[in-house]
């Protein structure tokens, strides 16, 4: 066994190069939006076929999670992680070739393929190697590759479009998510083969099935992610094509919230992490910062549909990201909460595969209603969606705590 300060310090790499394998999650998922304002024209995509190359990706990202998750509780989640990685920087760096339709919807299918593990794996990880105590900073780490990497990806991605065109989006983030595998083989090889916090009998998906905190999480997952992924979709094209800023103006105001989303999930996992140590309620503490946060998202989303000069669009945006970065911390920390080290890796996989419908359904909606209505009906439906996730925190989740597995007594955490 290695001694505690080697073994604490492994852990934090760890927990580090998962915040990083997130971040790229989100880089090279979010770069067909970046690409699209030339993308779009150059392959002759209307703003459904758009739609539907992005929807794409969660045709398969979304069922597969289960069979991800379940996977995550039965092997090597850290030969999981490196595979999936390998082949969704492949799938990135190959759309960089797409010549149309046909081609651009299978490389966003085998990219849906390989980004899968990320969550089930992140999570089974976090499960297994972080007290409760530290449970929102390690939480935070994810959280904020998930806003960081929108960010960088739209200001490095803006920058590469402006001066190169969008093929060599594709290409310069493939090869620097490959890079990704080198840190991550060291880190693992250091680590304890015993001690794990989750060994014992697994739990079988059938019964986590049958449990309604599963079902309400994925319920309230799906909710969240509707408005994430339609700014993550929508927000470059309405910047250029509705609002008239150009690419360079529209790079930064998106930037923009996606640097606020990360800066607050640093800040909400230290605060949670306080209140715990405290010894108040964890489970309390996210709940209602949910309902807060869920209820900014749709006053924020719902005054961008009327917002036209720049200063009130990236206050909007701030706001947004501000909302955006609770979701992303406690969709997961309330999953480990409910599941524990045992099942956590099923569990987040079942949620986030029906979470991930409304990355199927969403942008499909969104650019029937953008041809059809046009951005301000998009806005607005987006935000009745927000205030809908916002009540379902508050009614909806049931009694945050460890469900009863195998007939054991459920544990508060």
């Amino acid at each position: 066994m290695m001694a505690g300060g080697a073994r604490s310090g492994t852990t934090g790499a760890l927990i580090f190069l998962l915040g990083a394998a997130v971040f790229l999650n989100y880089v090279d998922r979010g770069a067909i939006g970046i690409a699209s304002p030339l993308m779009k024209t150059d392959l002759g995509l209307s703003e459904e076929a758009y739609g539907v190359v992005f929807s794409a990706f969660f045709w398969i990202y979304a069922p597969v999670q289960m069979f991800a998750g379940w996977l995550c509780d039965r092997f090597s989640v850290y030969k999981l992680m490196a595979a999936g990685i390998l082949l969704w920087a492949g799938s990135t760096f190959l759309m960089g070739f797409a010549g149309g339709f046909t081609s651009l919807l299978v490389l966003r299918i085998m990219l849906g393929v390989g980004e899968s593990i990320s969550f089930p794996g992140s999570s089974k990880i976090i499960a297994r190697h972080v007290e409760p105590e530290r449970r929102g900073v390690a939480n935070a780490a994810v959280a904020t590759g998930l806003a960081l990497g929108p960010a960088v990806g739209t200001l490095a991605g803006g920058l590469i479009l402006q001066s190169w065109g969008w093929q060599a989006i594709f290409f310069v983030f493939g090869i620097v998510t490959l890079a990704w595998l080198l840190p991550w083989w060291q880190t693992v090889k250091a680590l304890p083969t015993t001690g794990f916090r989750d060994e014992g009998q697994r739990v079988p998906l059938g019964q986590l099935l049958s449990k309604w905190p599963l079902w309400s999480m994925s319920i309230v997952h799906a909710l969240g992610n509707y408005c994430f992924y339609f700014l993550l979709a929508w927000l470059p094209l309405f910047l250029t094509k509705s609002r008239g800023f150009s690419i360079g103006e529209m790079t930064m105001l998106a930037t923009l919230g996606y640097a606020v989303q990360g800066a607050c999930a640093l800040g909400y996992g230290h605060f949670s992490d306080w209140w715990t140590r405290s010894g108040r309620s964890e489970a309390l503490c996210r709940r209602w910062m949910m309902v807060a946060s869920q209820t900014l998202a749709a006053l924020a989303i719902l005054g961008l549909a009327y917002a036209h000069d720049a200063v009130t669009i990236a206050i909007l945006l701030c706001l947004a990201g501000a909302a955006s970065a609770s979701l992303s911390l406690n969709l997961y920390a309330v999953a480990q909460m409910f599941a524990g080290p045992r099942a956590s890796g099923t569990w987040v996989g079942v949620q986030n595969a029906i979470g991930n419908l409304s990355g199927i359904v969403g942008p499909i909606v969104t650019g029937i209603v953008v041809q059809r209505s046009g951005y301000n009906a998009a806005f607005v439906l987006t935000a009745v969606i927000a205030a809908i996730g916002a009540i379902w925190w508050a009614v909806g989740v049931p009694k945050i705590e460890q469900v009863d597995l195998d007939g054991e007594q459920p544990s508060r955490v």
